[in-house]
């Protein structure tokens, strides 16, 4: 209960907006390419906090770009490059990052709910964000974090929600995904190979022909999980919860 009651707590804490009712940007695009072209690495486009909600953002490189904290919600970030920024506590509900390179970021305390991150590069980054309903089909989300140690802090150990999720042909190769939650995610096709899942909560997750060569599933909740076609070669089920009769893993060669 406790250990729920903290993630609760701070999935609503990620999912708040900035402002209950839409309001006007603080900048326009033709402003934020201005900043862009004067920036460097030494002296990053300030927008820190700027509210930049529902703008056009679409083929931008923001690689010198400051922008913890910012209001994104429903921006279009198609195709833009994002690749090594720190996004915590950024609000993008809603956003569209299609194609995007958000490899090697730090995507912490985010809510990323219905987001669109299709064909997405997050290969490598820390993502402790609420994902829950977000379009991550076909996205690289290798070496990806799932989640993020507080050590001595009250708020232990944090973690994703991606309930629900479309990840389908998405390629979550060695992800730390211990404890998440994925329930009634689409993971069709997905590449699962060298995950550790240990502990998700997968109720419902549907992993129709996913490669699950090595992963592993230990103390997953896997109750009305579809396992249809899957790889199970060197999978590991040890003390997966309502893994059905199915699924027969074979040892890996």
């Amino acid at each position: 209960m406790k250990r729920s009651l903290k993630f609760n707590i701070l999935a609503l804490l990620f999912a708040l907006d900035f402002t209950s009712s839409a309001s006007a940007a603080d900048l326009t695009r033709a402003q934020v390419e201005q900043m862009l072209a004067k920036a460097d690495k030494q002296h990053p486009a300030d927008l820190r906090r700027k509210d930049l909600t529902d703008l056009d953002l679409s083929n931008l490189d923001f690689r010198n770009a400051d922008l913890w904290g910012a209001d994104l919600r429903r921006s279009n970030l198609n195709k833009s490059n994002l690749q090594g920024l720190t996004l915590d506590l950024t609000v993008m509900t809603n956003i569209k990052l299609s194609a995007a390179n958000l490899s090697n970021t730090s995507i912490f305390g985010v809510s990323l709910m219905h987001a669109d991150l299709s064909n997405a590069d997050m290969s490598g980054s820390r993502v402790v964000a609420i994902m829950d309903g977000a379009n991550l089909s076909h996205a690289n989300l290798s070496n990806v974090q799932w989640a993020a140690d507080m050590k001595n802090q009250s708020m232990g150990l944090m973690r994703a929600s991606l309930k629900g999720a479309n990840l389908t042909g998405a390629n979550l190769s060695h992800a730390q995904l211990g404890r998440a939650m994925l329930k009634h995610t689409k993971l069709n096709n997905a590449n699962l190979q060298n995950a550790d899942l240990y502990s998700a909560e997968m109720d419902g997750a549907n992993l129709t022909g996913a490669n699950l060569t090595n992963a592993n599933f230990s103390q997953a909740k896997l109750h009305d999980a579809i396992f249809t076609e899957a790889v199970t070669t060197g999978t590991r089920f040890d003390g997966a919860q309502n893994l059905p009769d199915s699924v027969k893993p074979t040892p890996s060669k």
